[in-house]
């Protein structure tokens, strides 16, 4: 998997000899609507595209869902391209991936997406241009969907984007809400990406860096921010996708998923509400629940660099330290807040956990422990 980024004020303006080069002979351009035109993106990149043949898609939801991908492959192969662009945030990224591999495979969309068909053709080159700081989906392999209400995760190196522009510039317009729950979603990956079984030497040092910048620049991202401050944020998002391209991620996204798909939380604050906890847990690991196959003294040590990180000096202060990012940032941080109102709320949550990004995590977690855990955040 290779890929050609740009994380730098102004990266949008790249396109132009990008696409001298590319010499596409039409383009498809997904687009979160209003982000298009909010971020400044529309008024940048109008005259760029207005020599070529563009058609346009901007029919889909929050949260890829199997119809909306499946409109998109329909309104593809209807206005063939060979190139495609997206300009948005996570969503829209995930479904310009999507779209583009689910078009190039000669099987019904719904098993692409499903995994019970193999990729086997590359789509078209995907140029992706993010107009927030958190998902990090530009710089990833893998694209979520949700089925009937049961997400998936769809990786294969053909589905990482060709060209990343990362420019700040397009996130200064994002209102406090969304620059706090997309910067949440960095902080988790950065810190699920270092206690990761998977994590390497590589993915380690994407998610220090990761990690280090959203901790000391998402609260004044969210209340003052300065294109200074915008621009560690955007590299903190696009490294922590580059560790978690390589580690994968763990325990709390494995919950927030169904968070999202069942109570409408969205993904950034889904995952932070139970970072802390699962830190914690994390924290307390044996030789008996270890998953780590380079054992308990590395699980230790990874936990004790994230405290480090965070400035603190174990994992109850930096859960604390994390909650107090939280409130003043202005998100919750219990379960009842965002609507898991009862006990049969909380079952759900552990009913649906997801199994893939579970084994992931350094300690391993049964049914009851994840209720307890689940409990203790409500």
């Amino acid at each position: 998997m290779s890929q050609t980024v740009y994380i730098e004020p102004g990266a949008l303006e790249r396109l132009r000899p990008l696409l001298e080069t590319l010499n596409p002979r039409s383009i498809f351009l997904v687009t979160d609507a209003d982000a298009y035109e909010a971020s400044g993106a529309r008024s940048i990149l109008s005259p760029i595209l207005a020599d070529y043949t563009v058609t346009q898609f901007s029919a889909f939801q929050s949260n890829p869902k199997h119809p909306d991908v499946k409109r998109g492959v329909e309104h593809f192969r209807r206005y063939p391209a060979d190139l495609i662009i997206v300009v948005g945030g996570g969503t829209a990224i995930d479904m310009a991936k999507l779209i583009g591999i689910s078009a190039a495979q000669n099987a019904p969309v719904r098993k692409t997406l499903d995994g019970s068909t193999p990729i086997i053709q590359a789509g078209p080159p995907l140029i992706a241009i993010p107009t927030t700081a958190g998902t990090g989906s530009e710089a990833t392999h893998f694209a979520v969907v949700y089925i009937d209400g049961q997400k998936y995760s769809l990786a294969h190196p053909h589905i990482l984007p060709d060209y990343a522009l990362v420019d700040p510039n397009l996130t200064t317009s994002l209102p406090p809400v969304l620059t706090a729950h997309t910067g949440l979603d960095a902080l988790c990956q950065a810190v699920e990406s270092l206690w990761s079984v998977n994590a390497t030497e590589s993915s380690t040092a994407y998610a220090e860096e990761a990690l280090t910048l959203v901790w000391h620049n998402l609260e004044p991202a969210v209340q003052h921010p300065t294109p200074e401050i915008r621009h560690d944020m955007s590299r903190a998002a696009h490294l922590a996708g580059c560790a978690i391209n390589i580690s994968k991620t763990t325990a709390p996204h494995a919950i927030s998923y169904t968070l999202t798909s069942r109570f409408n939380v969205p993904h950034g604050l889904a995952v932070a509400l139970i970072l802390g906890a699962i830190l914690v847990y994390n924290s307390q690991v044996t030789n008996q629940d270890a998953t780590d196959p380079r054992g308990l003294e590395h699980v230790q040590k990874t936990i004790s660099k994230i405290n480090r990180l965070l400035g603190c000096t174990d994992a109850v202060e930096s859960h604390q330290k994390i909650h107090a990012l939280m409130r003043t940032i202005g998100c919750p941080i219990q379960l009842r807040e965002v609507g898991v109102q009862t006990h049969s709320d909380i079952q759900t949550l552990v009913d649906n956990v997801n199994i893939e990004r579970l084994s992931n995590n350094p300690r391993a977690l049964t049914a009851g422990t994840l209720r307890g855990i689940l409990e203790g955040v409500w």
